[in-house]
């Protein structure tokens, strides 16, 4: 009889066939948050309210409640977070089958690190099916910049000395193709947003927004550790709260890595 397969799944982890991957940034007061043009109200970093710690307020126990935008750290942006899907989901209401699926990770790091303004477009995706096989049905795309090295340094990793943002991400045609042509349900990036820093500028503007949520579809920021995935054949979990109503959710995702 075969094996049940969350029985080997569970024989994987033991005996470290199976890794699992941490590509959730540490949340705290310093966690870098984007900053919007000074017409449009911002969203605020966390910020943590003591409750009881011990003490005559709690005697036995300590906790606190927090501050903190839905859209903070390592997160999900869900359809209804954007204009183009309104009428879409919430985070409560995305399917469980859609936050379990395969990754594939296209590493454009050196590119990066070369210009920072670099946009990933279809004819390199196409590059790297050509060498790795298709999309995976129902899958993610994690785009590898190296940006998760800046996380630590609101300053580094929002990069906007130069009068506005610079990092890397998809070119406007890439976000249409990426939410129309292929078969992924989400992209995920290490930058603090998932489009480009220069994507005010695109037609239409902020594209990975307009088009992938308009078009169901979700995207993962603040990402870490991508350069422990293989290109392919690992499978990414991403975990955000069941928020009602929620436009997007700070989540823990990691990945599912076979190795050896």
């Amino acid at each position: 009889m075969a094996q049940n397969p969350v029985s080997s799944l569970i024989g994987a982890l033991a005996d470290g066939s199976v890794e699992i991957v941490d590509l959730t940034q540490p949340l705290s007061e310093k966690t870098p948050v984007i900053k919007l043009p000074e017409q449009f109200e911002q969203t605020p970093r966390l910020k943590r309210h003591e409750i009881s710690r011990y003490d005559e307020r709690g005697p036995a126990w300590a906790w606190n409640w927090l501050e903190l935008g839905e859209h903070t750290g390592t997160h999900l942006d869900a359809p209804i977070h954007w204009v183009t899907g309104r009428e879409g989901l919430d985070v409560s209401r995305i399917p469980p089958s859609h936050l379990v699926g395969p990754a594939v990770v296209i590493d454009k790091s050196a590119e990066s690190a070369e210009d920072p303004d670099y946009v990933l477009t279809v004819d390199e995706i196409r590059s790297f099916e050509s060498e790795h096989g298709p999309l995976p049905e129902g899958g993610w795309l994690l785009l590898r910049t190296g940006w998760d090295a800046r996380a630590h340094d609101e300053e580094l990793f929002l990069n906007a000395a130069s009068g506005r943002p610079q990092s890397p991400g998809f070119d406007a045609e890439c976000a249409r193709w990426l939410a129309e042509e292929s078969p992924l349900v989400g992209v995920g990036v290490e930058t603090v947003g998932i489009d480009a820093g220069a994507a005010a500028e695109f037609d239409p503007p902020f594209p990975v927004h307009y088009y992938l949520l308009g078009a169901g579809k979700y995207g993962v920021t603040q990402l870490a550790n991508l350069a422990s995935l293989p290109p392919t054949g690992a499978l990414l979990v991403v975990a955000p709260l069941k928020l009602v109503d929620g436009t997007g959710s700070p989540v823990r995702a990691f990945a599912l890595v076979p190795r050896g």
